[in-house]
């Protein structure tokens, strides 16, 4: 059921995930404004956006456009700390699911939040568990 997904973990070790681009060319100046600090994904994390939301679409039993509502139910709170200690070994596949729909939702609102959780690998850790449960 999440081949999809996890066919990512081997790529994850050899893939360079992202990187912070930071503007050092200009200097703020209305000639040379300064560009806001943003994250390059590799193309591998784009493909995976992809395949997720190609998930979300291909299984609308699991309701995880509701992923809040899923980790709130798992005792999860929407927030870095909690979704990255959550200890996926007593998760089914529908709140993993949630824990990594949550996590390309933050990056929405606080560029780089995919980026630390991909390079601490707490998405290899989700992914895994998915593995398990497949």
């Amino acid at each position: 059921m999440y081949e999809s997904l996890i066919k990512y973990l081997p790529l994850l070790s050899s893939d360079g995930i992202g990187d912070w681009v930071i503007d050092k060319e200009n200097d703020g100046t209305s000639e040379h404004p300064i560009q806001m600090p943003y994250v390059n994904y590799s193309k591998m994390v784009h493909q995976f956006i992809d395949d997720l939301y190609s998930f979300i679409d291909k299984h609308p039993e699991m309701k995880l456009n509701h992923y809040s509502d899923i980790l709130n139910e798992n005792g999860i709170k929407w927030e870095s700390k909690s979704m990255t200690d959550a200890l996926v070994d007593d998760l089914d596949g529908k709140c993993v699911m949630a824990l990594l729909v949550g996590a390309v939702r933050a990056e929405r609102f606080c560029d780089g939040a995919l980026l630390s959780l991909f390079k601490d690998g707490t998405i290899a850790k989700w992914l895994k568990r998915l593995n398990e449960l497949n």
